[in-house]
This record gives C-alpha cells, structure tokens and sequence, in this order.
C-alpha cells in the first residue's frame, strides 16, 4: 500500500465558528484571522494505492460552484485535485473508489462536475461512491441548520449515477473494495454518521480525521467547531479516539490544517496535546 496526500485548495471559514466557545484571544495564537475575523483552511484529501484498487477519501470543494458561493469562502491557492492527481501520474478515470467522510461541500464537492453545456457528471466516472445509508438520508433531506452545506448538486448526481454504495455501520466486516482500511469509526457529533477510516501503514496506525479533528489546534478537548450538530458527542468521540491515539501512536492525518500534514498526540499534565508534526511522506 502507498498513501499520498492531495491538496485541493485553501479556502476561508470563520475563526469563532471554527473553534466554538474557545475566545478569539486564544485562538488567535493558533489560527490569525483576516480583518473580517476568516482563517484560511486546507481541502486535503488521501489517495491510497492499494493492489489494483485507487481508493480517494474526500475530494475538496470542487469548482462547479457560482462566483457569489466562491466568494463566501474566499477559495485561493494554486493546488487543485485534477493538478494534484496528474502529479502523482494519475487521471480521475483511474480512480476504483470514492470515499466519502461526510457529504458537506468542503468535502464533496469535487464529486460531480458541470460540463460546459450545464450537465452534470461523476467527476471519476469508473469509480464507486462509497457512503452510509443514515448519513445519506441525512443529507438528502436536510435539517435547516446544515442545508447550506449539503448540497443537491454535489449528492443526487452521484445517487442517479448508479455509482453509489452504501457501507454497513453494523457489519463485522468491511467491502472487499475497502480493504486498505483496518477499521472506521462511526462519528455522530459533527452530523450524522460522519466516516473516519483507520489504516495499517508501514508498521503504523493512520487515521484520516476529516472534521473529528479539523486541525492540530483542534486537539484540546473544548477546542469543538460551532458548525457540530452534536458538540458534546464531539467531545466525547473526540477524546475517545485521542486517548487511542496517544495511547498507540496514531498517526492522525489532519483534512483542514493549512500548516500542518500528520500529528501524533501525547498524554501531558493539561491532557492530550500535539507531540510530533511531520508530512506524510516523511513517515
């Protein structure tokens, strides 16, 4: 197995929406904000060589979106999926298996592009599309405090495609096209049934955090996103698996960090904080 990060962007969300009832004076120090109080944000997404399979965990935001949506998040960077793919020597068409955390736009958006005549179309049109059925029906009929991030044109193609497939949160075993993932954790807080996938990597244990941890300065318990549904289940899924990992040396790969790629976490006096920062290709 070969697992190679890809970046898809930078874009910018609010600092107190981002870090909840932590005060700006001490969030600040971890994430400065622009005058209008935006911090910017990583799209970072996994590719996982594994046998004959090409596995994508997450796709960023995509770039069907009109210029007023763009402009809400101050989209910027130069890096994009298809740039970071090619890279790698990779196409969209060569992609097995889309895995999807959660189906907000941040994190699914590369999903389903618009052609130039308006249609739209599966973005890795020989790959499965890989959600859960709860957080599906989740998505597709939404709560009003998450509807502007579930997005009908970045979900329902993926669903009239035929493409979509469902992994059970209740089977003892995972599909045989997701065998690169030793496990995945079932994560209510953030919204319903979020996916975060653990992985055997060269003697290590890898979890892909997606919004469980959006950052490094997301370590410290209280340290919870206003966006959460659910933030006290977030904070106790949170220390569940921070403990896990500090504990047996996770590596956490980390989806919205603009600085940082992996971290892994250590019990100290003040509870668990960051003991390493690296890149993945480091390990």
């Amino acid at each position: 197995m070969t697992l190679h990060t890809l970046d898809t962007g930078l874009f910018k969300l609010d600092g107190g929406a981002m870090f909840g009832v932590v005060p700006k004076s001490m969030w600040q120090k971890l994430n400065p904000a622009d005058e209008n109080n935006m911090c910017t944000w990583a799209m970072r997404c996994l590719l996982i060589e594994d046998g004959g399979r090409l596995v994508l965990v997450d796709n960023g935001i995509g770039d069907k979106q009109d210029e007023k949506f763009r402009g809400h998040f101050y989209l910027h960077g130069t890096d994009t999926l298809e740039k970071s793919l090619r890279q790698l020597g990779f196409t969209a068409a060569d992609i097995t298996d889309v895995f999807l955390t959660h189906l907000h736009f941040d994190h699914c958006g590369g999903s389903v592009v618009r052609t130039p005549a308006g249609k739209l179309e599966l973005a890795f049109p020989n790959a499965t599309y890989w959600s859960n059925s709860s957080h599906w029906d989740w998505a597709v009929t939404p709560n009003a405090r998450e509807k502007a991030s579930f997005l009908k044109e970045n979900i329902l193609p993926i669903q009239e495609s035929g493409h979509l497939r469902f992994v059970d949160a209740t089977a003892a075993t995972l599909p045989t096209e997701l065998a690169c993932f030793r496990e995945i954790i079932f994560a209510d807080g953030h919204t319903e049934k979020m996916m975060v996938p653990v992985l055997d990597y060269k003697g290590r244990t890898l979890a892909f955090m997606a919004d469980l941890l959006p950052s490094a300065g997301h370590v410290p318990l209280p340290y919870v996103m206003s966006y959460d549904v659910r933030p006290l289940v977030t904070l106790g899924e949170k220390e569940r698996v921070l403990r896990q990992a500090a504990d047996e040396n996770w590596v956490l790969l980390l989806e919205h960090d603009a600085q940082t790629e992996c971290i892994t976490v250590e019990h100290t006096e003040k509870g668990i904080r960051v003991a390493e920062r690296f890149r993945l290709n480091e390990l």
